[in-house]
């Protein structure tokens, strides 16, 4: 791809995003991402519901943001233009290292952690796959060393324009809501309205659930697809749903609920977005769509909440 060339069609925007074409490199990619991410979870403040361990979206990739370490700050970010790993720091100092295909997870692992020791960052993560299909600690995981450079940037490019679509959406809200960011778990670009309501947790939830879901939520999403979504999606889900939330209307027509774990939850195939007039315009029908089902049956006040545009006269 020339960098220089910025087309204008909706197969920029919108690209074919086949799971089945691209899996051995997102597999090796979601390994790498779990790495950072668990290095910006060991060193950030806490922040509520986790917000504090996600990655972003930039004009290149991915990356963490500024991550406190004793008097400065360092952030730690994908290219997925050049396909460069860069660490700098607030002091000057800075490291890189190359992604290409044969770089395994060991390798990745092993040349950060070297990178870090030389800029004087010391940190200890527990250095293993969180939730996630393979269960090979990162040291030892020299299977995972797929990196087609062709799909990882079409998987950013989609990532630029759905957190754009994010953005604008996250807009009309005035209540509490989450920065559009990347969940390094699951592989799942979010955004996440809450009403305020605190909520009982279940006795035998984990930590991380006892975290994410203490409040009442509705929350949106977008993932790569996995071993048991076959394909790329858009979803939204309210926590705790309200009965009869799968008889709502959503749009576009293409958008469905299907049963998650015993609760509804609103999907929309990517590749079925992609193929409508208007892709963006139906993304953010289907957003809305899903927030007005979950709002009202919850009995969220949503005309209060609800952005009006600036008078500018």
């Amino acid at each position: 791809m020339d960098p220089t060339k910025i087309p204008g069609d909706e197969n920029y925007s919108f690209p074919p995003l086949p799971l089945q074409e691209w899996e051995s490199t997102k597999d090796t990619l979601h390994l790498y991402l779990q790495i950072i991410g668990k290095i910006r979870l060991a060193l950030m403040p806490r922040r509520n519901h986790w917000w504090n361990v996600t990655l972003y979206v930039t004009s290149r990739g991915l990356g963490t943001g500024p991550i406190p370490y004793k008097f400065y700050t360092f952030e730690i970010d994908f290219d997925f233009i050049n396909h460069q790993l860069h660490i700098h720091t607030s002091t000057g100092a800075s490291e890189f290292l190359v992604l290409q295909d044969g770089l395994t997870v060991s390798e990745f692992y092993t040349s950060v952690m070297k990178a870090l020791e030389v800029l004087g960052i010391q940190v200890e993560i527990l250095a293993k796959p969180y939730d996630n299909k393979s269960f090979i600690p990162f040291a030892e995981d020299h299977t995972h060393a797929s990196y087609n450079a062709e799909w990882v940037n079409r998987y950013w490019r989609v990532l630029v324009t759905v957190d754009q679509a994010m953005k604008e959406f996250s807009g009309r809200f005035y209540g509490k809501m989450c920065p559009v960011h990347l969940y390094w778990h699951h592989l799942d670009l979010t955004v996440t309205r809450f009403s305020g309501k605190s909520i009982p947790v279940r006795h035998d939830a984990g930590t991380v659930e006892k975290e994410a879901y203490s409040h009442e939520v509705i929350s949106f999403g977008f993932w790569p697809g996995d071993d048991q979504v076959r394909f790329p999606a858009f979803y939204s889900y309210t926590f705790p749903s309200p009965d009869g939330l799968d008889l709502e209307p959503l749009q576009p027509k293409q958008a469905q609920w299907v049963n998650s774990n015993g609760s509804p939850m609103a999907i929309l195939n990517y590749e079925e977005l992609r193929e409508l007039e208007n892709p963006r315009e139906a993304l953010l029908n289907f957003l809305e769509s899903a927030y007005q089902a979950g709002a009202k049956l919850a009995g969220w006040p949503e005309e209060e909440w609800k952005v009006m545009p600036l008078d500018t006269e």
